[in-house]
């Protein structure tokens, strides 16, 4: 079987210096040509954010390699929209740090980052470890299982283009039990803010913990994580309410 020569955008939300980015270009790296552009810092929860009001700057690292003073979405953007010589074939985001587990998705940078790249015309894939407080971290595990789905890819290029959301528990090598198609379950309200004082005595306020999951029972990403699998859940941009458009059109009607 003949492959077509695959050219992949890494990105993420957790910095260049992540761990789980590292652990990402080491599994995908022999799969294709891989180029990595990342922000500068920790952007997580950037979402789709798109720095607009300011210039923003892209400065080599390593080779073939890229941090930026933007976010997640202005990486894969610049990256994508003429950074670069040549065309990227495929979007990879992550490895995050932490599970991007239903509502997650709507604040995530790292799916933004796969999002942008679907926006622009690519398959992309967004990968997150499912990781707890006393767990082992174990990022080579989650990019070996987004190394599986790029060489997917390259053997049988996906129609259109797609988005991937992955979430991967944080098991030892061996225990993970397989792979499940899910869909996105959703959350319990967050924890209240957490008040505080500055060092000047001001008050300043935390985000408080994201919620349990609400709705996750079995088919959802919840459900999946809790029983030892990979969940994948295919994303769309279409966030039209379809099935409301009819009462809608009824409640507009009403004199």
């Amino acid at each position: 079987m003949l492959f077509y020569p695959v050219k992949i955008l890494l990105s993420n939300d957790d910095g260049y210096r992540a761990e789980g980015l590292t652990a990402l270009s080491a599994a995908i790296g022999p799969l294709g040509r891989v180029t990595i552009v990342a922000p500068d810092r920790n952007r997580s929860g950037a979402s789709n954010s798109l720095t607009l009001d300011v210039p923003v700057r892209a400065v080599r690292y390593d080779e073939d390699a890229y941090y930026v003073n933007g976010t997640p979405t202005d990486c894969v953007h610049l990256a994508v929209s003429g950074l670069f010589a040549f065309e990227h074939d495929i979007v990879v985001s992550g490895v995050n740090d932490g599970a991007n587990l239903g509502d997650d998705v709507l604040y995530s940078g790292t799916v933004a980052a796969a999002v942008e790249g679907r926006f622009l015309g690519l398959p992309a894939i967004a990968v997150s470890l499912c990781v707890e407080q006393d767990s082992p971290r174990n990022f080579a595990a989650a990019a070996r299982v987004a190394a599986q789905l790029v060489e997917r890819m390259r053997r049988s290029p996906p129609r259109g283009a797609v988005i991937l959301n992955v979430n991967v528990p944080d098991l030892p090598d061996g225990r993970l039990r397989g792979i499940k198609v899910t869909r996105l379950g959703n959350r319990h309200r967050s924890k209240p803010i957490v008040p505080a004082k500055d060092p000047r005595g001001r008050d300043v306020y935390w985000v408080g913990s994201a919620g349990a999951g609400q709705d996750a029972g079995p088919g959802t990403d919840f459900h999946a994580i809790l029983e030892g699998f990979a969940s994948i859940t295919p994303l769309q941009i279409d966030l039209t309410r379809h099935a409301a458009l009819p009462d809608l059109e009824r409640w507009l009607e009403i004199e």
